[in-house]
């Protein structure tokens, strides 16, 4: 994988939380395999590649790659508006993020215990849905700038589905942060779409 590949799986996975959190919002449900890929994400630690992050290749994150293209293309009739937002705003986040020693530190004390409740409830349980979500309100929540989720009030009201939602957004806060680590720029997303593009197609059609 080039540079900028490894780049895009991770912006693709900010876009793959936004698009989940989004169908969660609207539907009220996503597929056990989008959740595994996206929460797992969070206790990989010390990867050998950005694929590992994922649980070794990309197929999990396809739908992030379709909303990222969309996004580039600027083509309004694949564009999805919210997904877009919520990954924007998760990218902003993380850069506040980043300058929040103490809250970094919450974090990963938070997701050694979160491991731990992995290892014995399995990583889709709820305990461990609920516990992602409440570090995520603990820490990025307590931002002045939010996200605000638009959906059915039915399914954004269910406690199953806001914690969902809520660790969803943390795995896109850490695809964000991965993301930066590799070098990628909100500016890239303006001023070099036709080259983050020309390497995203092959990814997309894997």
């Amino acid at each position: 994988m080039s540079p900028i590949q490894e780049q895009l799986v991770a912006l693709g996975a900010v876009f793959q939380s936004a698009v989940l959190v989004d169908k969660l919002a609207r539907t009220g449900q996503i597929g056990e395999p989008a959740l595994t890929c996206m929460l797992g994400s969070l206790l990989v630690r010390d990867p050998q590649s950005t694929l590992e992050v994922y649980g070794g290749d990309d197929l999990g994150l396809r739908d992030g790659y379709r909303a990222l293209v969309g996004a580039l293309e600027r083509d309004p009739s694949s564009l999805q508006r919210d997904p877009l937002r919520y990954a924007l705003a998760l990218l902003g986040l993380e850069r506040q993020l980043e300058k929040r020693g103490d809250l970094l530190q919450i974090m990963g004390s938070r997701l050694n215990q979160i491991q731990q409740q992995t290892e014995h409830f399995g990583l889709v349980h709820e305990n461990v849905i609920a516990s992602c979500g409440s570090l995520y309100q603990d820490t990025i929540s307590t931002f002045r700038q939010r996200i605000q989720v638009q959906g059915d009030m039915r399914h954004l009201q269910q406690p199953s589905n806001a914690s969902k939602i809520r660790a969803l957004l943390l795995a896109g806060i850490r695809a964000a942060r991965l993301w930066r680590q590799l070098g990628g720029h909100r500016w890239q997303l303006v001023f070099s779409r036709g080259k983050l593009l020309k390497e995203l197609y092959p990814l997309l059609r894997g």
